[in-house]
């Protein structure tokens, strides 16, 4: 990784990486076949995987528990299914919340004959286990993520964000051209943030997309010069 006075950033080559045909999977912290002992997470962030599906796949029925996760599609559609009950399909914008609890199934599938899925996997550990499990999926339209870091998911569920079982805020972004963004981190807390799409600089360095950075030192952090640029932001207690 490297680090400079604001950011640790690893890139985008420097994730593991699984190749199995109808899934192309980036992995930032160590997770399934991929492992590093240095990256095993970032605070109770444990898992961030950027998936690629081919179409008319995806990952058949298998089980969680004890673990909050969230999914963020940024191209094509996704089928999801689960021993709750919930079938849906989600498409750009569109960021779900599952709450595995004590325990639950799902499947993950691309639906389309001909257009791949690209989606964020991320899981966070949660406060507490052996809750029921809990599932929620909402919208958040282009407009409200354009120049700005958009709360999406949080623990109190305040401004019509997703609600997760864990001290911890997803943010999701935009930016192309002239737009200016700044997060502000607070005391006490740390951030990962994950460029997905585009390019932009971040504290004066220049982000590609699949990049990720480490947020440890609070106050304001300026998002700039966005080439379509598409982030989620995680904000974690310090550790």
């Amino acid at each position: 990784m490297k680090t400079t006075p604001n950011l640790q950033i690893l890139r985008s080559a420097d994730r593991g990486h699984a190749d199995h045909g109808w899934l192309d999977a980036h992995h930032t912290f160590s997770f399934a076949g991929y492992f590093d002992p240095e990256r095993m997470g970032f605070g109770s962030l444990r898992v961030l995987n950027q998936d690629r599906v081919a179409a008319g796949e995806g990952f058949g029925t298998h089980g969680h528990r004890d673990m909050e996760i969230v999914t963020y599609v940024l191209d094509g559609t996704l089928e999801h299914k689960d021993s709750m009950g919930n079938g849906s399909q989600m498409r750009p914008g569109e960021v779900q919340f599952m709450s595995a609890g004590r325990g639950v199934t799902h499947s993950e599938f691309n639906p389309s004959k001909t257009e791949p899925l690209h989606l964020l996997q991320m899981w966070v550990l949660p406060r507490e286990s052996g809750f029921p499990p809990r599932y929620e999926q909402k919208t958040f339209e282009e407009s409200e993520r354009r120049g700005r870091n958009r709360l999406v998911v949080s623990p109190d569920g305040s401004e019509g964000s997703l609600t997760i079982g864990a001290d911890a805020r997803m943010y999701a972004g935009l930016a192309d051209g002239d737009e200016v963004v700044t997060y502000e981190l607070p005391k006490d807390r740390m951030a990962w943030l994950h460029l997905a799409k585009g390019e932009v600089t971040v504290a004066g360095e220049r982000l590609l997309a699949g990049d990720g950075a480490a947020i440890t030192a609070p106050g304001p952090v300026e998002f700039r010069d966005g080439v379509r640029a598409e982030w989620v932001l995680w904000e974690l207690p310090l550790e």
